[in-house]
């Protein structure tokens, strides 16, 4: 500069490994069974976190997708066009298998590698996971209709990325989506008007519209709709199968807060071309083993925003100097961090724990009512935390962090959205509460949980006791962010408790579980091993 030299500016944080620089990361894949991935997840960690595929994902936010309900001949044609960057991020998902990979592999912990995959994918670019996650979702809902599974399921496991806008079984690979909330209802579906008809070859023709359709350019979808015997769940192709564009009308996209690179659309059926999946009036029962799927990666990938924040506020604490000494070394900014570096540390150790659990559940009936309740959990607490996460680190940037053209202000726009989609917070505390009531083994399967980490710490028992205590009475709606934050914290607790890392189990219990703890972060006490806590939490060597 003209004026002066630009000095005491921190360098990008890129070309550096998601994986290896990831020692939370790292460690949960390996205690939930899926060191079988290394080489394959640090070469992936090595991919994304270079420079180019971040350019790619700032690209994708600052292009968004845009509608072309019509031709210039005034045609309908419904086609959303997107930036080469999105296409670019999407194609690197499939071609590795994000999608796909636990309906491809027997190998046990392949959930747990491709979470991981997922995990980190989501720092880079999350709205491009949508269609990931809701393709890799919909393949246990398939599966309650044989022929509509046969049809489908090798088309959407395929792993290549197939963009044309063509019949279905034209292209290489398929990509599904997901279409309940309408504009009357949102989470309450059983208010939704959509109407189904059945047709004299067994198919159905759907009157209705959708509130929220994201990735609308997706080649199948899971919707709702009543017919005479109920809400039931059918499966709507983008194109009918005489290879003609289906009557489902694109009426515009959302202009969203943040995961800006995603189309969200409304939509209205106008004797849309639809199978019914599962059985009649069944509905909810059926496309809940997608939502289900999905809300297992509104966990982990909120999990991995977390930990973008943390390594993006480390990595300019260690380069930033401030009073004569780099802002890291300052005592209370290192408490800031530990304090964050806890949360995505007990946050990444759950997400993991989960998809662990998803997979042993196929064959493990307590695993699986495990997994039930504690995605619910897992859902409300670590997605809530996620802005309080995000905020901190963007504070620790000051200025530089509050403008648009730093990736922590990108980060920041979308840390509420896992908590609002999929379930809001209220939604997934009532379905803990449900679960509770109605489902005992589910609650019998989560306290066997919380048991394996009894006797390791005095203030985890004693919250232990606390949930022991409670009965289904005490237990009412108001109370119910009180009592899954409760569970949740105690879940948490026993995962690092049994990990074999004293300190950061530590950290957190005193941090987490004292009756005397504050709300903000960067109140952790004297007795935490606060440097233990951040030689795991900045990413080294980048």
């Amino acid at each position: 500069m003209p004026t002066h030299e630009v000095k005491n500016q921190v360098p990008p944080l890129h070309d550096y490994n998601l994986y290896t620089t990831d020692v939370a990361l790292s460690d949960a894949v390996a205690r939930e069974g899926g060191q079988w991935g290394l080489d394959s997840l640090t070469d992936f960690g090595q991919l994304i976190g270079s420079a180019d595929m971040q350019e790619h994902g700032r690209l994708a936010n600052e292009n968004p997708p845009t509608l072309k309900a019509f031709d210039r001949f005034g045609h309908r044609i419904n086609v959303v066009e997107y930036h080469p960057s999105y296409h670019h991020l999407m194609s690197t998902s499939m071609t590795h298998g994000l999608h796909s990979m636990p309906w491809r592999s027997e190998r046990e912990g392949r959930l747990v590698v491709r979470a991981a995959k997922n995990y980190m994918m989501s720092q880079v670019e999350p709205g491009h996971g949508c269609p990931i996650t809701m393709t890799f979702a919909s393949i246990p809902a398939l599966r309650h209709d044989a022929d509509i599974a046969s049809e489908w399921i090798p088309r959407l496991t395929a792993n290549e990325y197939d963009p044309s806008n063509r019949s279905a079984s034209a292209k290489t690979a398929n990509t599904a989506g997901m279409a309940m909330t309408e504009k009357q209802g949102g989470s309450d579906v059983r208010a939704n008007a959509t109407r189904a008809t059945r047709q004299a070859d067994g198919s159905y023709r759907l009157v209705g519209h959708k509130w929220f359709c994201s990735a609308p350019m997706s080649d199948l979808f899971l919707t709702l709709a009543y017919e005479d015997d109920g809400l039931s769940c059918f499966v709507v192709p983008r194109w009918t199968p005489d290879d003609k564009p289906n009557n489902m009308n694109l009426q515009r996209l959302k202009e969203k807060v943040g995961n800006r690179s995603n189309a969200s659309s409304e939509i209205e059926y106008d004797q849309a071309y639809a199978r019914r999946l599962g059985e009649p009036g069944r509905g909810v029962r059926t496309i809940i083993d997608m939502v289900a799927h999905t809300r297992l990666d509104c966990v982990v990938a909120s999990a991995g925003l977390m930990r973008q924040a943390v390594a993006q506020a480390c990595h300019h604490t260690q380069h930033r100097y401030a009073f004569g000494k780099a802002l890291i070394e300052q005592p209370l900014m290192r408490n800031v961090l530990a304090d964050i570096a806890l949360e995505a540390e007990a946050a990444t150790a759950l997400g993991f724990k989960l998809a662990r659990a998803y997979e042993l559940g196929h064959t493990d009936p307590m695993q699986a009512q495990f997994a039930r309740i504690a995605t619910a959990i897992g859902k409300y607490w670590v997605c809530k935390r996620v802005p309080w996460v995000a905020y901190e680190a963007m504070e620790s940037h000051g200025g530089n962090g509050y403008v648009t053209e730093h990736s922590i202000g990108r980060l920041y726009k979308e840390a509420p959205l896992n908590s609002i989609w999929e379930g809001s917070g209220n939604v997934i505390c009532l379905d803990v509460l449900r679960a509770v009531v109605k489902e005992p083994d589910a609650f019998s399967a989560l306290r066997e949980q919380l048991r394996t980490a009894r006797g390791y710490h005095s203030l985890y028992d004693q919250l232990l006791e606390r949930i022991d205590g409670l009965t289904q009475a005490s237990i009412g709606q108001s109370d119910a962010r009180r009592f899954v934050e409760m569970l949740a914290l105690a879940l948490q607790g026993s995962i690092l408790l049994t990990s074999g890392d004293d300190a950061i189990a530590d950290a957190f219990v005193q941090s987490r579980l004292n009756m005397d703890r504050f709300a903000c972060f960067g109140t952790l006490s004297k007795g935490v091993d606060i440097d233990a806590v951040l030689r795991r939490a900045s990413p080294q060597g980048a």
